[in-house]
């Protein structure tokens, strides 16, 4: 009974859909090509803003470790899709930047997403797709999160 009540709430149902919205999101990002990325780093890019990030914040963003963030980083770096530079308001911190690799990601992980989203609304309706958004954005301005959170 408990293992059943663990495994079957709404707080699951969103760490799967958003899992499966994830994996779906990597292996179309794959067959266009970007085929170095893991899910790892799928989840610590969208953190990373279009001016440059530092890593501490990053970590901070992603829910994980600086040291975490540091190691995807420097995979990321090694792919080519973000560089490091100092970071202008503070000499003593580094602030990771998207390549123009990077860049490309971008405007790929858009189209990707555009295709998923365009998928789901065929899947559910319109009705559904817009009432499921709906209620989502009136849970998160309940707990008073914004988007970019």
């Amino acid at each position: 009974m408990l293992e059943q009540a663990r495994q079957q709430h709404i707080g699951r149902l969103l760490v799967r859909a958003t899992r499966a919205f994830n994996v779906l999101a990597l292996q179309k990002l794959q067959a266009q090509g970007h085929t170095a990325l893991s899910l790892a780093h799928t989840n610590l890019l969208p953190h990373l803003d279009t001016g440059g990030t530092r890593i501490v914040t990053l970590a901070e963003r992603a829910g994980m470790t600086k040291q975490a963030a540091g190691q995807l980083v420097a995979e990321l770096e090694q792919h080519g899709y973000v560089e490091r530079s100092p970071d202008p308001t503070d000499g003593r911190a580094l602030r990771v930047q998207f390549t123009a690799a990077g860049w490309q990601y971008l405007l790929d992980a858009q189209t990707v997403k555009q295709a998923i989203e365009t998928e789901y609304r065929t899947t559910l309706g319109e009705t559904a797709w817009a009432g499921l958004n709906a209620a989502l954005e009136k849970l998160l301005d309940q707990h008073g999160l914004t988007e970019s959170e």
